[in-house]
């Protein structure tokens, strides 16, 4: 870890080094940013917030540790209290990250995008512009969420089918969501599908496959 040093930017504000500030932005109190972080202009760092995390990794896990390079906050992004944003990542302009969001190493977040309460965005997961994630989503390493798509509160993503049984990252199959699709609360996504654009998936149901384009579909499988 890197040493971080008070700065009087902000209540207890602690900075690594490297770091980037626009004049502009917002910090709030109690906010820390480890070293390699750039922050645009008009941002705004809510109370607790942690920036530029390293991640901590299990003995098995088919994650990297290393080289995830500056983690990037662009103009007018919002990141809201207590949420963590971990090194690599990308907001793009105008995103919101909500109260206790994760965002881990490498993902990246679209223009104008949302991110609600309690949802996570794992590593390498590629999120659009114009997306709104909903409270206590699961979005899974390596997804491509592509723009303009809706995820109800609760939703499950996930990639690896034996259950971290020996799956290395080049074995994971996240599944991929086109433009413009809809995903209601508390859906079950399985490894390896892909929801077709403006296809409608009703809340609670489990997707063990392909959606096509369009489609409206519900239950389970």
């Amino acid at each position: 870890m890197s040493a971080l040093t008070p700065n009087d930017r902000a209540p207890n504000l602690l900075l690594g080094e490297d770091v980037e500030i626009a004049g502009t932005a917002w910090i709030g109190a109690n906010v820390i940013i480890e070293s390699g972080v750039t922050i645009g202009e008009n941002v705004e760092i809510h109370h607790g917030a942690q920036l530029g995390l390293k991640p901590s990794l299990g003995p098995k896990s088919s994650a990297s540790a290393e080289g995830h390079g500056r983690l990037a906050v662009a103009d007018g992004a919002v990141i809201r209290g207590g949420a963590m944003v971990f090194a690599g990542a990308r907001i793009g302009a105008g995103a919101i990250l909500g109260d206790q969001s994760h965002v881990r190493e490498s993902a990246q977040i679209g223009e104008r995008s949302i991110v609600g309460r309690g949802s996570a965005v794992s590593n390498h997961a590629t999120v659009g512009s114009d997306v709104r994630i909903q409270s206590m989503v699961w979005i899974t390493s390596g997804v491509i969420v592509e723009d303009d798509v809706f995820f109800g509160p609760g939703v499950m993503t996930m990639n690896d089918d034996s259950m971290g049984r020996g799956a290395g990252r080049s074995e994971h199959q996240p599944p991929v969501f086109k433009r413009g699709c809809r995903i209601g609360g508390g859906v079950l996504v399985t490894p390896g599908g892909t929801v077709g654009e403006e296809a409608f998936v009703a809340a609670g149901a489990v997707l063990t496959g392909d959606v096509p384009a369009g489609a409206r579909v519900r239950g389970v499988p």
